[in-house]
C-alpha cells in the first residue's frame, strides 16, 4: 500500500496539517481564481460582441470543469483507497499544475479564434478532474490522523480553502489596484495563474516525503472499492450527497460575490475582493474552532443549527445589501454569511469521513462530494447570474441558497436513523 521510503514512519500532527493545507490551498486557488476573474476572462476567450453573453459563456465554462469531477473523484478515490492517500494527492497536484499552466499561457480569442476557447475548456476539464479527487484524498489523510480529534484535523481541509479565498481575493484586489483595465486585459490577468503553478514544486516536494496514515496502513486495502461502496453503502452515499449541497452552494455564492457586487450593485471590484478576503479570513480562523467544538459536542447538532440559520437569514442579508449597496454593507454581509457557512462546512469533512469505513473512505467521499458539487455547485455562478437576468430580482441568488440549506438540513437530520454509521465511528 505504500512505498518503502515512507512505510512505517509517523508524522507529527502539525506537519500533517501543513502538508495537506498547503497543497490543498494551492490546488483550490488554481480552481477558484478563474471564477474571480471571470469578467476579464470572458473578454479574452469569447467573442466580445455581447459582453453579457460572453460572461455567461465563461461562467458555463467554469461549470464545465465540474462535469468531469465525478470521474476524477471516482478514479482518484479508487487510487487513494488501493494505493494510498499521498500518491493520490501527488497525482492530483500534478494534473492541477498542468491545467493551470495551460490557462496561464493560452493565446486569446483575438489571436487564434475558437481554438483559444477549446483550449480553455480542455484546461478546465483537467483542473476539474484533479479537483474531483482532492477533497476526499486530503480529507481522508487529515481525518485519519486521529480518531478522537477527527473533527479538528479534518476541519483544516476547510481552513485551507479559507487560505485559498484569501489568496485569490487578495490577488484580485492587488490586480485591480496595481494595474489599469488595459493592462489587465492585455497580460496582467495571467499573473495569478502563474502563481498557482507553485502547486507543482511546493506540493510535490512536501507530499513525496510524507508517510501514509497509520489508519490506512492498518487495514487490508479493498480490491474493488467502487463496487464495495456501491453494494454496501448506498445510504451513506445519499447522506453524503445531501450533506454537501449547502456547503458547495455557499462556496460558490461567495465566489460569485465579486461579479455580483460589480455588475449588479455598482461597487468596485477592489471593494468586492476585499470583502471576499475578509470572508476567507473568517473561514481560516473559525474552521479549526468549529472542528474542536464538533469533537466535543458532536458535528450533527452544529450542522443542523447552522443550516437552519442559513435558511432563515440569507434572504434578509441579501435584501439589506441590495437596499444599502455600500462597501461596508458588503463587508458585513460577507462576514456574517461566511460565519454561517463555515459553522456548517467545517463540520462536514469529519461528518462524511465517519460515514465510510477506512478501506472505502476516499471512494465513498469522492462519490458523494462530487455528485453534489456537480449537480449544485459547478453551474451555481451561471444559475445565479441567470436567475437575476430572468427574474430581475437581485435577491434571487438567496433562493438557491435556501434550497441548498433545506436539502442539507434534511440529510443531516435523517442521518441519525437507527443503524446509521454515525451512531459509532467506523473501525475498519
Amino acid at each position: 500500500m505504500t512505498d518503502g521510503s515512507t512505510a512505517g514512519r509517523s508524522i507529527h500532527p502539525a506537519r500533517a496539517i501543513v502538508v495537506a493545507s498547503i497543497g490543498n490551498a494551492l490546488e483550490w486557488f488554481d480552481l477558484v481564481i478563474f471564477g474571480f476573474l471571470s469578467t476579464i476572462i470572458s473578454r479574452q476567450f469569447f467573442p466580445a460582441s455581447n459582453p453579457s453573453t460572453a460572461l455567461l459563456l465563461t461562467l458555463a465554462t467554469f461549470g464545465i470543469s465540474f462535469v468531469i469531477r465525478p470521474l476524477g473523484g471516482i478514479m482518484l478515490g479508487i487510487y487513494a483507497d488501493r494505493v494510498g492517500r499521498m500518491p493520490a494527492l501527488t497525482l492530483g497536484a500534478t494534473l492541477m499544475m498542468a491545467g493551470t499552466g495551460m490557462i496561464a499561457m493560452m493565446p486569446t480569442y483575438a489571436s487564434i479564434g475558437v481554438w483559444a476557447t477549446i483550449g480553455l475548456v480542455v484546461a478546465r476539464l483537467i483542473q476539474g478532474f484533479s479537483a474531483g479527487g482532492e477533497f476526499a484524498s486530503a480529507t481522508a489523510f487529515l481525518a485519519e490522523q486521529s480518531r478522537t480529534r477527527r473533527g479538528f484535523f479534518a476541519s483544516w481541509q476547510i481552513a485551507s480553502q479559507g487560505i485559498t479565498t484569501m489568496l485569490a481575493s487578495g490577488a484580485g484586489a492587488l490586480l485591480f489596484t496595481m494595474f489599469t483595465p488595459a493592462q489587465l486585459d492585455a497580460w496582467a490577468w495571467r499573473i495569478p495563474f502563474f502563481f498557482g503553478m507553485l502547486i507543482g514544486p511546493v506540493a510535490l516536494y512536501i507530499r513525496l516525503r510524507v508517510p501514509e496514515t497509520p489508519e490506512f496502513e492498518a487495514v487490508v486495502a479493498s480490491e474493488a472499492p467502487l463496487r464495495e461502496t456501491w453494494s454496501h453503502q448506498k445510504w451513506e452515499l445519499l447522506i453524503s450527497i445531501g450533506a454537501t449541497v449547502l456547503s458547495t452552494i455557499g462556496n460558490f455564492v461567495i465566489l460569485f460575490v465579486p461579479t455580483f457586487a460589480s455588475r449588479e450593485l455598482g461597487l468596485s471590484e477592489r471593494d468586492a475582493f476585499f470583502a471576499t478576503l475578509s470572508a476567507g479570513f473568517v473561514q481560516f480562523a473559525l474552521s479549526p474552532i468549529i472542528g474542536l467544538l464538533g469533537d466535543r459536542i458532536g458535528r450533527r447538532p452544529i450542522m443542523l443549527v447552522s443550516s437552519a440559520a442559513m435558511l432563515v437569514l440569507i434572504y434578509p442579508l441579501y435584501a439589506w445589501l441590495i437596499g444599502s449597496p455600500t462597501a461596508m454593507t458588503l463587508l458585513i454581509v460577507q462576514i456574517i454569511f461566511a460565519g454561517l457557512q463555515i459553522a456548517y462546512f467545517a463540520s462536514q469533512p469529519a461528518f462524511i469521513a465517519d460515514l465510510f469505513p477506512t478501506r472505502t473512505r476516499s471512494t465513498g467521499m469522492s462519490l458523494g462530494y462530487n455528485v453534489a458539487v456537480t449537480l449544485f455547485g459547478g453551474l451555481a455562478p451561471f444559475i445565479l447570474a441567470s436567475l437575476i437576468q430572468a427574474t430581475g430580482n437581485k435577491a434571487s441568488p438567496s433562493f438557491y441558497v435556501m434550497v441548498g440549506a433545506a436539502i442539507s438540513f434534511a440529510a443531516v437530520f435523517v442521518s441519525n436513523r437507527p443503524g446509521s454509521t454515525l451512531k459509532t465511528v467506523r473501525k475498519s
